[in-house]
């Protein structure tokens, strides 16, 4: 072979391969969503007497929780994923606002794991701790990092996926405030009855947000090879 030819070959085979390694950060950012929701499912369905109906989410991890162990272990890995697919777009993507959002991505995974590890909250009617509150402060700093990497990825890929954007921080915005609101409820022992409704669709509608844009991301990485 020519030395001009064998360049080419291999170069070839280096976008190759940097390719196949990106989509498996993007396959992450599709299974992370997959493994909360199937998680949060699970995990409910093992607790006899928990209500996805009126119970958080948080709940099933918390001190105490029956289903803190299963839950505590998946969500870890559902953070390390998150983390994985926001390295994966600041590679693919030299953009701006890519960057800002695969960062944004990298510091919820992150933020989001050390919440989970380091600062549980306790169950109902327990006595709060300090934990409780550096749990509360790190889960707001968690739900301003997904706001802005929503925000920062509406302008990714074209007008339609702009406007769904908008639509999910609008709705992660409401049901959060929504389920804000119970907060007082929780801390009193009250009934709170559609609390776990709409702190799931608070949730999940970001969650998709993130499996939708990591396929759109795959899709993009699959029309290069």
């Amino acid at each position: 072979m020519k030395p001009k030819l064998i360049t080419a070959v291999n170069g070839g085979r280096e976008l190759q391969t940097k390719i196949f390694d990106q989509k498996i950060l993007f396959i992450c950012g599709i299974l992370s969503s997959l493994l909360y929701v199937s998680t949060d499912i699970l995990a409910a369905m093992q607790w006899e007497g928990y209500s996805y109906t009126s119970q958080a989410v948080s709940e099933l991890m918390a001190v105490g929780a029956p289903t803190r162990p299963f839950v505590a272990t998946l969500f870890s890995i559902y953070d390390i994923l998150v983390i994985a697919f926001g390295i994966g777009i600041c590679l693919a993507d030299s953009r701006k606002r890519a960057r800002f959002t695969g960062i944004l991505l990298i510091g919820s995974g992150i933020v989001g794991l050390a919440t989970l590890l380091f600062f549980p909250m306790h169950l109902r009617g327990a006595e709060k701790t300090l934990s409780d509150v550096i749990h509360a402060i790190f889960t707001g700093v968690t739900v301003l990092l997904i706001l802005f990497s929503v925000g920062f990825g509406t302008a990714l890929y074209g007008k339609r996926f702009r406007l769904y954007s908008i639509v999910t921080i609008l709705v992660i915005i409401l049901f959060g405030a929504l389920a804000g609101m119970e907060g007082p409820k929780v801390a009193a022992q009250l009934p709170t009855p559609w609390l776990g409704i709409m702190e799931r669709i608070n949730i999940y509608s970001y969650l998709l947000w993130v499996l939708v844009l990591a396929v759109k991301f795959f899709r993009n990485q699959s029309v290069k090879a």
